[in-house]
């Protein structure tokens, strides 16, 4: 093998192995499957001791999901709901809540909610960060009055933190 063609294997290993630290360097800040389900329990803790039947869905940092569960009894149509708050939580890394204030008529993201396959731009959505701040994943909360999706996707969320 010539000399050329040894110099070009050695640039596309080390650009690979470039990219495979890239690559890494995004796990660093992912919900681990622990963190998940430890924001899951409390989140199904604080709905049963208000006696509310919800879904609720946790996504890890790329807004895959991670975890979920449907309480029995809770509504069969909030199980879209529930997952498509966690992940539009994450991609806006906002309260889907204050998002949703953002997109009324006039809004400056007015009608945002149709893009990525379908958002949810109401409460019940909530970012999940570690102790260092740093967004990790989002729960989001279905089956309740807004506000109580909202409080149960905070007290997830919190878990993590605690």
């Amino acid at each position: 093998m010539n000399s050329l063609n040894q110099l070009k294997i050695w640039v596309i290993v080390l650009a690979i192995t470039s990219l495979s630290n890239v690559v890494n360097a995004q796990i660093t800040n992912d919900i681990t499957d622990d963190e998940a389900l430890k924001a899951l329990l409390a989140a199904k803790k604080n709905a049963e001791e208000s006696n509310v039947l919800v879904n609720i869905a946790v996504v890890d940092a790329g807004a895959n999901l991670k975890a979920f569960i449907r309480m029995d009894e809770s509504y069969l149509g909030s199980i879209d709901v529930a997952i498509k708050k966690a992940k539009t939580a994450r991609y806006f890394d906002i309260d889907t809540g204050k998002l949703g204030e953002l997109t009324q008529p006039g809004g400056i993201i007015y009608n945002i909610e149709h893009s990525n396959d379908g958002l949810i731009t109401f409460p019940g959505g909530i970012p999940i960060k570690n102790k260092d701040g740093k967004i990790i994943g989002a729960i989001g909360v279905s089956g309740g009055t807004i506000e109580q999706d909202r409080a149960i996707a905070t007290v997830g969320a919190e878990s993590i933190i605690e």
